[in-house]
């Protein structure tokens, strides 16, 4: 075997500087860093947040737990620190309909002192009503006006009565109401008296009465109109007085907000609603009735008092909102409702704010994937942005009340700039199916999946960790410790020169050794707590590939690591089943016999194999005919199986394994047990990288160290994913100590030189292969199965 295809232990894993991260541990200024890498991102974030343009709206695009949402949002909120807090939104009452509340503007911070302003109008208001009615002045008004009346009423009855007394009828007046008795001999008649007097006589005096009443509703025909115009006298005098005391309460506060218009035109609107209101609700004496000054309160208040919707403080800062939970509700605010006497009630105070109203001037950050689980908001939020108008729609058929009478609030100008957070799918798939996706969202800031390790990068690291190991209340973090964490990254990113952008992993393998720390009641991080919260995660996670293992081991699944089989190759796969992901060996096996069926994948066959792995079996046949069947025609038929597989299979790295098996059982020539495969390939023969090399080489590593180390055993790799390795330390000492090998191999023939110990041969200038070269076999074998099926 070619010593050039072995991998040196140095090779075998990452090497980051020990020097520049002891530098970074004594360097306080790396605790400033925000941003790991991601330069592509910083300056995409920099000009979304920069530019002041409808339209440039911003989705960042990149896989949950990289940080985006913790950076974007620590970036905003540095861009943002110079920037003065925007103003305050209120709405009040529309006294002309109630249904329909303005939309208030005010300064930052001016929203409660108006609210204050108004609550301590209606505390004197209660002060001054109905105490103002109680004055002396009013109450000889308002008997002057009641003596007119009366004046004119008594005078009427007096002209009755003496009417009456010419005509020998007594007027009596009872409680308002007036009747008549005859006279006689110049007294009136009593009941009995007039009971004995003759029947001429009592219709006599029947017909004088009748003329009496008669006369009396001629006299009294304007008492409707006196008692009108005595209402409205007193009605008059109230809203009078009313107004006078209500004028300088309203005068101080006109004063105050003079400058702002919008306030100046509502308490315009206020002075003549408040006098009535004062006139219909105060008027009556009341102020020994606690329970009935409570309830005159709270209907002035819920009547005057503004709803402020959004607040900020004066010198406060731009608001930066994120939504968790993006229903319409929670986006565009709702408006609520009390029950009152068998009905529903809202006024212009029950209406909620949303997350749009609170980053009103501001920025808003949205999950793209929660957001578009409901088209309606999606819909809602475009027409929103592309207007610049936050309308609230009640969304009635929601909330089970149809026919429920609402408000509809006045809409109020929008300026935000929202900030959706989604996967990389999901934003060409908005490309392509929203036309106004790319209208509204005109900045991408792309997070990478890997970060290169250099210098800058280590350090922001460097610091992103010792701000965390700050905030656990720890002291310090070891040396060891720090670059154990930088290799666990460049593990998680598969690669020796890049770092993982998933730091969220890493914040919590330290909260986990940090629970380690505490229990050895230390306060400086180091190496052991995080080899001991690994050992612990892996130990948590691995049942499965405990399960699998044991089941190698009990021959409950085939997997030879010594000896040699033809037509039977040792594969690698990478299992991945809840947040553990772990690489097991598989046995790929093969037959072949005359025949012109071509070569037969049994796991697409019974529908276990997805296209890719599809795709690569069938790439078999094309390289069998490229390399082999130039001058006569490719037939045979040949069976590939993943042996003891029931699930789906997908990936089209067992392809180089699959061609070994495929060939072995060809030539009848046997392969090496003691070597397992990884790699795809081309129809070229040419061996391509794949995914989980790491974890693959591992899991034929732990069943190997089982069955005992023998010298023999080894991976063979595509030399492209060398740069892909970062193995455990036991691997690296196998290695080290020459009892275990990792081959890196470039072609199909190389992988087939080191499986079967033999050497695969190259074309010569007549275009054949060596003698008992591995190729030669070949050829010579599908020669024969042509001639067999052809019939010649």
């Amino acid at each position: 075997m070619p010593d050039s295809q072995i991998l040196t232990p140095a090779q075998l894993t990452a090497k980051p500087s020990r020097r520049l991260i002891n530098q970074a541990l004594k360097d306080d200024k790396v605790l400033e860093a925000s941003f790991i890498g991601q330069h592509r991102a910083r300056e995409a974030l920099s000009f979304g947040l920069g530019i002041n343009a409808r339209g440039y709206n911003l989705y960042i695009m990149g896989e949950p737990a990289t940080g985006r949402f913790t950076l974007v949002k620590e970036y905003i909120a540095r861009h943002v620190k110079t920037d003065q807090a925007p103003d305050d939104w209120c709405y009040i009452n529309n006294f002309d309909d109630e249904r329909e509340p303005f939309a208030l503007r005010l300064p930052a911070g001016a929203g409660k002192v108006l609210q204050d302003d108004l609550r301590g109008l209606v505390d004197e208001l209660l002060d001054t009503f109905p105490a103002a009615f109680d004055n002396p002045s009013y109450q000889r008004k308002k008997a002057s006006i009641k003596q007119q009346f009366d004046k004119r009423y008594d005078q009427a009855i007096k002209v009755v009565e003496e009417y009456a007394q010419k005509h020998n009828v007594a007027l009596y007046e009872d409680s308002g109401t007036i009747s008549f008795a005859p006279i006689v001999d110049g007294k009136p008649v009593n009941d009995e008296e007039f009971a004995s007097a003759s029947d001429e006589q009592r219709q006599q005096f029947f017909n004088r009465i009748a003329e009496l009443e008669e006369y009396l509703n001629e006299q009294l025909l304007e008492l409707p109109k006196w008692k009108r115009q005595m209402s409205e006298a007193l009605r008059k005098l109230c809203r009078d007085t009313a107004e006078q005391g209500i004028k300088p309460l309203l005068k101080e506060l006109e004063h105050k907000y003079a400058n702002e218009l919008g306030l100046v035109k509502f308490l315009r609107q206020l002075r003549p609603n408040l006098v009535d209101t004062v006139v219909d609700l105060l008027v009556d004496d009341g102020k020994d009735d606690k329970t009935e000054e409570l309830d005159h309160r709270g209907i002035l208040e819920e009547h005057y008092l503004p709803n402020v919707l959004v607040s900020h403080q004066l010198h406060g800062e731009v608001p930066v909102v994120y939504e968790p939970n993006p229903t319409y509700q929670n986006l565009f605010g709702r408006i609520e409702y009390t029950s009152t006497q068998g009905g529903v009630y809202t006024n212009h105070r029950m209406i909620r704010p949303g997350a749009l109203h609170k980053a009103n001037n501001g920025y808003l950050l949205l999950d793209a994937d929660k957001l578009l689980e409901n088209s309606q908001v999606w819909e809602a939020l475009k027409l929103a942005l592309k207007r610049g108008e936050l309308k609230m729609d009640v969304q009635q058929h929601d909330m089970g009340m149809v026919n429920t009478v609402t408000l509809s609030p006045q809409s109020m100008p929008l300026k935000v700039k929202v900030v959706l957070m989604g996967s990389r799918d999901l934003y060409y798939l908005l490309q392509e199916l929203d036309d106004e996706f790319d209208e509204l969202f005109r900045v991408l800031v792309d997070f990478d999946h890997e970060i290169p390790l250099d210098k800058h990068t280590l350090n922001d690291f460097i610091g992103r960790v010792r701000h965390q190991v700050n905030e656990l209340g720890l002291t310090a973090i070891s040396p060891k410790a720090m670059y154990r964490l930088v290799e666990y990254s460049l593990r998680l990113a598969e690669h020796q020169q890049k770092l993982s952008a998933r730091f969220a992993d890493v914040i919590e393998l330290l909260h986990e050794a940090h629970y380690f720390c505490r229990q050895q009641q230390v306060d400086t991080l180091d190496v052991s707590h995080i080899e001991t919260a690994l050992r612990a995660k892996t130990e948590r996670s691995g049942r499965i590939s405990q399960s699998l293992l044991e089941e190698i081991k009990e021959g409950q699944i085939l997997i030879d690591t010594h000896g040699q089989e033809v037509g039977k190759v040792n594969g690698l796969t990478v299992l991945e089943v809840g947040g553990s992901v772990f690489g097991t060996p598989t046995r790929i096996s093969s037959t072949v016999y005359a025949g012109s069926n071509g070569v037969v994948d049994i796991e697409r066959e019974v529908e276990l194999g997805r296209p890719i792995h599809s795709k690569g079996v069938m790439l078999l046949t094309g390289y069998l005919g490229y390399k082999y069947a130039q001058n006569f025609p490719l037939t045979l038929s040949a069976n590939i199986a993943i042996e003891q597989s029931y699930g789906h299979i997908d990936g089209d790295s067992a392809s180089l394994a699959e061609l070994a098996a495929l060939v072995s059982a060809l030539i009848r020539q046997p392969v090496l047990q003691s070597l397992a495969v990884t790699g795809s390939i081309n129809q070229y023969g040419q061996v391509q990288s794949i995914g989980g090399v790491n974890e693959k080489i591992e899991g034929f590593f732990k069943l190997c160290q089982h069955r005992g180390l023998t010298g023999d055993q080894g991976v063979i790799i595509p030399k492209s994913n060398q740069i892909n390795l970062v193995l455990d330390k036991e691997i690296i000492n196998a290695v080290k100590q020459e009892r275990f090998a990792i081959y890196t191999v470039e072609t199909v023939d190389e992988a087939l030189a080191l499986l079967m110990k033999r050497d695969a041969g190259e074309l010569n200038s007549k275009g054949r292969y060596p003698k008992n070269s591995l190729n030669q076999m070949v050829v010579e074998r599908l020669q024969e199965i042509a001639q067999i099926v052809m019939g010649d």
